[in-house]
């Protein structure tokens, strides 16, 4: 009885509850030694099995027709032609960037590039979604520092671009950043590696940076005494090598074109238990290794500690005996330190010696296939608060140039320039469109073809109404896509909240996937792979739930691509879509009236839809010259940036009946602002007629200053001051 309370006592330190212990023992008919319990214990964790959310994910579309790679490989791809398919994977790092941010953003940042060639994908550039506390913090600004730096640092040193993102600051992710990577990259179809150990007698090779103890949690406790007074020991985050991801990214890419291995998995969470049980199950196989073999760069490592490892810039490959020699060749010409450490089998067990000593031997699907959960849900009582807005009690300002300055000058909505100053120049040569548009654009040589990405989701929307919520970041991350060009093809998502143990928090969470959900199915773009990220919580409470939605569009024609600038004096200004009367959960109620209430904005899915086919079929047309979205910031922000980013002014003519400050700063969806020559004007209106959608001619290109009706009136060079270096002047006094 005293090994068993023992046991059962570890157990729960090691994350897992009675019941799970209890199956535990009944899956291996004993009970599980250390090495073994903290397999199941890394395995069975929500980062691993999602045992949390799975049921719920099970909602979200994951087919359609171009789907090439579905949700659940180590990254999702949709075909763009007969011979490629585009492939991309959001990850979240959110934890380990409020301990180490310069680390722990480099090594999210390369784990996602390895889940990209690990399907034997190119990666291509990656995408940024940031969030943190508000940046008059000192520790914020150390935060936003170190993640932006050690993001592009560590996307700069294999040669990757960052071509575009997003970072908000709010109150809400103080002393808990959200820090999402996302990285897409063009597979070549019959170059596919799947993460399957399949063919029994084929080897197990690991290969790429050494096994220390990164990442490793309760290492300390010594294996054989289970002593309870030790003291459980979290080690440092794991710190990648950009060196060794980019040597080991082109040795694994020429082995998937030369066709020489079986499978492939790289080692993120988890580590090599990982990456053996995950590709085992799925192959219906088993796997026996000795980890002896295991390259070490630390002495005295224990079983516990070196299948638990999470250090980086390690693979996982099964590869055909008779393939070894060229296998070999391949890793010796990068110069990549690889080690035969055993064999496919076909029990389905997951057989783990030492020096050919047993130290763990558990079924591969118990590992894989763990425990799946429904939590409670319940609507959140601030809801009632949050609900009770009325606008008759907001009062409208007397100055809306200030407003405007004041919007324009807030970190969530200013110039993200600074973050894209820290991209090597020499690795943007392929963008289509600058930075700080409403999407990245990227050529593609291969295809002839420009992909475009973007990142996207307000979290106050999903803290206000998470369903709506989940459907505007859908419906926005296509919108910034159709504005560049470029025709949605899928979603990729990160979803981030709180302790889904609460109620009101999983409410949230299930409310954001139908969402989700609803949104992707009316626009036909399938959910092809994504990630869950829980207990994001600082000493006041969760954060804001936050559906990071990724999404890849293609733009068949390069010539195409469009940018959200200004670009010719006398153009006439349109608005595609209709103006609400709507403040609730705008920046202008939040940074001006310090109100986080009322409803977010409205959506209606069809006339969202109607008014992006129309700015699609006008891009193809070339009848516009410039367009982008309406966002954070309504309207007059959206004209702003046009002004700014094209060094134009315009005089606008607004004729809505209703409150100024809505028609000025509400922030209602379906809206999209374009340009476009005079003698267009019939033809653009006649394209927003055949499809449904709100088309109003609302001013000119003009001046140095931007003029809305008789509110506003600010020069473009006031504006780009305040625009551009709120920013650089804040991280300046860091």
């Amino acid at each position: 009885m005293g090994k068993e309370r023992t046991g059962a006592r570890l157990a729960e330190k090691l994350g897992l509850n009675a019941s799970e212990y209890k199956r535990i023992k009944s899956v291996l008919g004993r009970n599980p030694n250390y090495t073994e319990l903290g397999m199941f214990s890394a395995m069975w964790s929500e980062h691993c099995s999602y045992k949390n959310s799975i049921k719920v994910l099970k909602r979200l579309p994951t087919t359609g027709k171009t789907v090439f790679l579905a949700a659940g490989e180590n990254s999702g791809g949709v075909s763009i032609d007969k011979d490629y398919a585009v492939v991309f994977k959001v990850e979240s790092h959110n934890h380990p960037s409020a301990v180490e941010p310069y680390e722990a953003s480099a090594t999210g940042g390369g784990g996602c590039i390895r889940d990209i060639f690990t399907v034997g994908a190119r990666p291509l550039f990656l995408l940024g979604s940031l969030r943190f506390g508000l940046l008059s913090d000192k520790k914020t600004k150390y935060l936003f520092k170190e993640v932006a730096r050690g993001f592009t640092d560590y996307a700069n040193a294999v040669d990757l671009p960052v071509i575009a993102g997003e970072v908000y600051f709010d109150t809400s992710y103080h002393g808990n950043p959200l820090v999402n990577a996302m990285v897409v990259g063009l597979l070549k179809k019959k170059n596919i590696v799947r993460a399957r150990a399949a063919g029994a007698g084929n080897l197990v090779v690991i290969a790429g940076g050494r096994t220390g103890r990164d990442g490793v949690e309760g290492a300390s406790f010594a294996s054989s005494g289970l002593d309870e007074s030790a003291k459980e020991r979290k080690s440092a985050v794991a710190i990648g090598d950009p060196k060794i991801g980019k040597k080991i990214r082109e040795a694994c890419l020429e082995l998937a074109e030369k066709g020489l291995v079986v499978g492939m998995q790289d080692m993120g969470a988890a580590g090599i238990v990982c990456s053996t049980s995950e590709t085992a199950y799925k192959a219906g196989t088993g796997i026996e290794i000795d980890i002896a073999l295991v390259p070490r760069k630390e002495k005295g490592m224990n079983p516990y500690e070196i299948m638990l490892s999470e250090s980086q810039e390690r693979m996982l490959l099964i590869v055909a005996p008779k393939k070894l020699n060229g296998v070999a060749a391949v890793f010796r010409k990068w110069k990549v330190e690889f080690s035969v450490i055993g064999k496919v089998t076909r029990d389905g067990v997951l057989r783990v010696k030492e020096d050919g000593k047993l130290v763990a031997e558990v079924p591969a699907e118990a590992l894989a296939n763990g425990p799946r959960y429904d939590r409670e849900s319940r609507e959140p009582k601030y809801l009632e608060e949050t609900r009770s807005l009325s606008l008759s009690k907001v009062k409208q300002p007397k100055d809306y140039n200030r407003v405007l300055m004041t919007l324009l000058s807030s970190p969530t909505i200013a110039s993200k320039e600074w973050v894209a100053k820290k991209v090597d120049p020499r690795l943007t040569s392929s963008l289509c469109v600058k930075s700080g548009n409403d999407a990245g654009v990227f050529y593609c040589k291969q295809v002839n073809r420009a992909i475009a990405a973007t990142i996207d989701c307000n979290g106050l929307y999903c803290y206000l109404d998470p369903l709506v919520g989940a459907e505007i970041a859908i419906a926005e991350a296509a919108r910034n896509l159709v504005c560049c060009g470029a025709r949605p093809l899928a979603v990729t998502d990160g979803l981030n909240f709180g302790n889904p143990f609460n109620p009101e928090i999983y409410w949230q969470f299930k409310n954001v996937v139908d969402g989700i959900t609803k949104a992707c199915k009316h626009f036909g773009v399938p959910v092809i792979s994504g990630n869950v990220s829980f207990n994001n919580e600082n000493p006041k409470g969760a954060v804001y739930p936050t559906p990071v939605i990724g999404m890849v569009g293609v733009i068949d024609n390069v010539r195409n691509a469009t940018s959200s600038d200004f670009k010719k004096d006398g153009d006439l200004i349109l608005l595609i879509g209709r103006n609400k009367e709507e403040i609730g959960g705008s920046q202008y109620l939040s940074i001006i009236h310090d109100l986080r209430k009322g409803a977010s904005p409205t959506l209606d899915l069809r006339s969202e839809k109607n008014v992006q086919d129309a700015v699609l079929d006008l891009i193809g047309q070339r009848l516009v010259s410039s367009a982008h979205d309406c966002s954070e910031g309504g309207l007059s922000v959206a004209l702003a940036e046009c002004c700014v980013l094209g060094g134009r002014g315009a005089v606008v003519a607004l004729k809505d009946r209703m409150r100024t400050d809505a028609l000025l700063f509400g922030e209602s969806q379906s809206r999209i602002v374009v340009s476009t020559a005079r003698q267009n004007q019939d033809k653009v209106e006649a394209v927003c007629r055949k499809h449904g959608a709100p088309c109003t001619a609302i001013g000119e290109v003009k001046g140095n200053a931007l003029l809305i009706n008789d509110c506003i009136k600010v020069s473009v060079a006031q504006m780009k001051r305040v625009y551009t270096q709120t920013i650089p002047k804040a991280v300046a006094t860091a």
